[in-house]
């Protein structure tokens, strides 16, 4: 199973997208915001990337743009998991290099349908 990092200030929607991951075997780290995530990313492997847009300190886009900067996870999916819906911001995320967008509220077998796909 994959090491997940879930990005998000809302502690509920983290403990939401843990609990889904989780029930299929999937180890997840978490983060309140952009900032700390990259805290985290220091000398660990992940997988797999799922971040919100809007997080205090440091927001999604950045924080992608930032790990597409980074050797270790030039390549790594990474997924937005957002209210915001506006062409626009999806626009913005797919141009920092983000590899997916989706839309919340999130459905628990959609994720998991997604996550096995940019997973391989």
């Amino acid at each position: 199973m994959a090491t997940i990092l879930t990005v998000d200030d809302t502690a509920s929607m983290r403990q939401m997208i843990s609990f889904t991951l989780n029930s299929v075997g999937h180890e997840v780290i978490q983060a309140c915001d952009g900032k700390e995530a990259l805290q985290l990313l220091q000398g660990k492997k992940i997988d797999l990337v799922i971040a919100d847009v809007n997080m205090p300190n440091m927001d999604g886009i950045t924080l992608v743009k930032s790990l597409r900067e980074l050797v270790d996870y030039k390549f790594t999916p990474i997924l937005m998991l957002t209210t915001e819906s506006q062409e626009s911001k999806r626009q913005q995320g797919k141009v920092a290099g983000a590899t997916g967008w989706i839309v919340k509220p999130f459905n628990p077998e959609q994720l998991l349908n997604v996550v096995k796909k940019v997973l391989g």
